[in-house]
């Protein structure tokens, strides 16, 4: 959880000093009547992050006071967003309906004490007698009701003598107040309805004002966090408590603003009218923004936290850009994913002059990602690679295969064309061509220059598979509904190919798809004989180049490389950098990007280059931390030369500190102009490598978390991840992250 101490964390932290609170309990009550969207993450990640980083607890509670809406599906829905986000909500789950006898009992108490009224106006009369913000409202003449009919209606209400809206129960406050929901708001209202918990034993449910603060009270909640729509109501959530005496402990209402996203929507009567018009596939359609839906298409729990923690908590409702939960997923798998080749559209291409078949080893990760592994690709005579990676008439600026110029298959060799083969209709159906045995990549001693590399297939070892594309569902920033709908949000590719390595049995796999993006195998439908992946996220943004406004919502406030409003086209020696940086260097597409459009930033990568040959590293060094610097500074007031940057990558590779580390360093450099590694020597951040130092502080974080052992065990792997993170937090990020995932793994055996 994030130690920032946003407004929230400030009131707990006030409220524990001054001695108001002696545990901090917080609670999650959504209303079981749809699934939980990305609005609910953040609520989830603000409550249940709040008591953890407290030592308190947060109570999650299913607000389930509508019989006509309500279902188990979506209680089941609920508990599953919360734990796939990895909270716990200990033993119980609670429901405000088994406090239904007790809140009864409060609004009797009510009733005796002449502050609620049974009253018998018709929902037309309750409005107009309401008034305006300007006009004072008109109490009902059923007001004046003694405390004996009051208490005989009510109890008649509950047994079920009258119908649907004949009757309600409301509190006598102020009809003439400036707050509208203090004029004698409503608390119970009958509902002939069965209820998915309570069955037919109510026909009287109290409305949300009054059951949430008692329900709050009965949990023992210190901090009832909820929405700004929700802040008129904490005058009617403070009148209950105080008017029934209920002080000593009593909850306290807080108020943050609610996630708004463009080309999203969130209401929750929005979200079905979708699922029950057919419009979406269900409820976990990937296109959705529910917690299912996330889940389907791919998205990590890690990202979405993330992104609520970039996103923060404010105090005014604002409109979050959608490419900013797009950045964190796309950062998040980044560092992740094994990296495979996929062939969305195949175009055949017969190397002539080879022979029998061969297997190239290719690995599954980046240098700059720390992790290893790699894959054998076969290799034969008889190849796929994508139509758009040939063109007979290419445009100027375009580097991949043509009749004339060469181009590197990734990992393996370089292929010229020799021939093109089409139909009657002038349509290409394959390419003819030759390889150059001496070009295979890694091995390279031929003359020959290209200037990219493309991704192939093996025609007889490929897999074929379904490939399905989305985007947003909507077209239009604020979307309203159905009428707004983005016709192209999904587009599925059948006949796809992909090479074997892909093809896996293990659930939860996700890959990235060279140059195209990051997929993932479907949950439900992948199979053998069927495999199915559903696009997660692309590799940069691709409305920026869609959407040609010049004033839009908030962009992310983290590194930016995507260009904003319409793409500018690179110019030819931008595109030749671009190439080469993707190609020969392997960099990915986006800090190719930034390096090839910034003269200063690639003659700056270009000289750190020259003197130490580690170009993944230094890359992300350069478009990141020296890029911002660039947008304070002018180049040569730098404190930093491209000499000292080499040093401090070197270190990183060498293993001397981590990458994390290095970024503290980095930012020294950046202020004092200090060499790396005297840095690093004078701070002793020098990287803990050694397992002698490190299991001590592994068996010191079991012994902290039994239960998270005790799951892991029982096959909840995903939390490998939490025990790196919790070493290499206790070392201050200086241990070897590659030795204590290890050492971890090896314990956790």
């Amino acid at each position: 959880m994030s130690n920032s101490k946003d407004f929230l964390r400030a009131i707990v932290e006030e409220d524990l000093k001054s001695g108001k609170n002696k545990e901090i309990v917080t609670r999650f009550p959504p209303e079981p009547n749809g699934f939980p969207h990305i609005g609910h993450a953040k609520s989830i990640y603000i409550n249940f992050g709040i008591a953890s980083d407290y030592h308190g607890h947060c109570n999650l509670r299913m607000d389930d006071t509508n019989p006509t809406k309500e279902d188990t599906k979506y209680v089941e829905a609920l508990k599953d967003a919360v734990e796939w986000l990895g909270f716990d909500w200990g033993d119980n789950v609670y429901f405000t309906s088994d406090y239904f006898p007790k809140l009864y009992d409060y609004a009797v108490e009510l009733i005796k004490m002449g502050k609620a009224y049974v009253d018998s106006l018709t929902e037309d009369e309750i409005r107009e007698y309401r008034g305006t913000v300007t006009q004072a409202g008109k109490r009902s003449k059923y007001a004046g009701r003694s405390v004996e009919e009051n208490l005989d209606l009510f109890e008649r209400m509950k047994k079920g003598e009258f119908k649907d809206g004949e009757h309600i129960l409301r509190a006598k406050i102020d009809m003439s107040a400036a707050n509208m929901k203090m004029r004698d708001p409503l608390l119970y209202r009958i509902r002939h309805a069965h209820h998915f918990r309570a069955k037919n034993e109510w026909c009287i449910y109290p409305m949300y004002d009054f059951a949430h603060c008692l329900s709050d009270y009965i949990e023992g909640i210190s901090h009832s966090i909820c929405t700004l729509e929700f802040e008129n109501n904490r005058d009617i959530y403070n009148w209950v408590l105080d008017t029934l005496s209920l002080t000593t402990p009593r909850p306290y209402q807080y108020e943050f603003a609610r996630l708004g996203i463009n080309y999203t929507v969130m209401s929750k009567r929005k979200l079905l009218e979708l699922v029950q018009s057919g419009q979406v596939s269900g409820w976990d359609d990937p296109r959705l923004p529910t917690i299912a839906g996330y889940k389907r298409r791919g998205y990590t729990p890690e990202s979405i936290l993330n992104f609520c923690d970039q996103i923060g908590i404010a105090k005014a409702n604002s409109t979050v850009d959608v490419a900013q939960l797009e950045f964190c997923i796309r950062d998040d798998l980044n560092k992740k994913v094994p990296r495979v080749m996929c062939v969305l559209d195949p175009l055949k291409v017969t190397i002539e002059n080879y022979e029998g078949c061969e297997e190239i080893d290719a690995p599954y990760y980046p240098h700059d990602v720390p992790k290893d592994g790699s894959r054998k690709i076969p290799f034969s005579r008889e190849i796929y690679i994508e139509r758009d990676d040939f063109i007979e008439n290419p445009p100027k600026g375009y580097f991949r295969l043509t009749p004339e110029q060469p181009v590197r298959l990734r990992h393996g060799y370089i292929i010229t064309c020799k021939e093109v083969i089409k139909d009657s209709n002038g349509n290409i159906l394959e390419i003819k061509a030759q390889y150059h045995p001496e070009s295979k990549s890694g091995c390279d001693t031929s003359s020959i220059k290209v200037k990219s590399a493309v991704q192939w297939v093996s025609a007889a070892q490929a897999k074929r598979v379904e490939i399905r594309v989305y985007d947003r569902l909507f077209k239009n920033e604020a979307p309203e509904g159905i009428e707004d709908l983005n016709p192209d949000s999904l587009k599925v590719i059948k006949n796809a190919l992909i090479e074997p390595a892909a093809i896996t049995e293990k659930p939860d796999e996700r890959f990235q798809f060279e140059r195209q993006g990051y997929f993932y195998a479907d949950p439900i439908e992948y199979t053998d004989e069927k495999p199915v992946f559903n696009k997660i996220v692309g590799l940069k943004d691709s409305w920026a180049k869609k959407t040609k406004t010049t004033k839009s919502a908030p962009k992310p406030q983290t590194k930016k490389i995507q260009v904003d409003g319409e793409v500018v086209p690179m110019s030819e020696v931008q595109q030749i950098l671009f190439d080469k940086y993707t190609g020969k260097l392997g960099l990915n597409s986006e800090v190719a990007n930034t390096l090839a459009r910034d003269k200063e930033l690639s003659c700056f990568y270009e000289d750190a280059l020259s003197v130490n040959n580690s170009p993944v590293t230094i890359a992300n060094i350069v478009a990141n931390e020296v890029a911002r610097e660039l947008k304070e500074s002018q180049i040569d007031e730098l404190k930093f030369s491209a000499k000292q940057i080499s040093e401090l990558v070197k270190m990183v590779d060498d293993e001397i500190i981590s990458s994390k580390i290095a970024k503290q360093v980095f930012e020294e450099m950046a202020k004092s102009g200090e060499n790396p590694t005297q840095i690093v020597e004078n701070k002793g951040l020098i990287q803990i490598s050694d397992p002698s130092k490190i299991l001590p502080i592994i068996d010191e974080i079991f012994a902290k978390n039994p239960d998270n052992v005790a799951k892991f065990k029982a096959g909840n792997t995903k939390l490998l991840g939490f025990f790196v993170g919790q070493v290499l937090k206790t070392t201050g990020g200086k241990a070897n992250p590659k030795v204590v995932n290890s050492l971890v793994t090896q314990k956790l055996k």
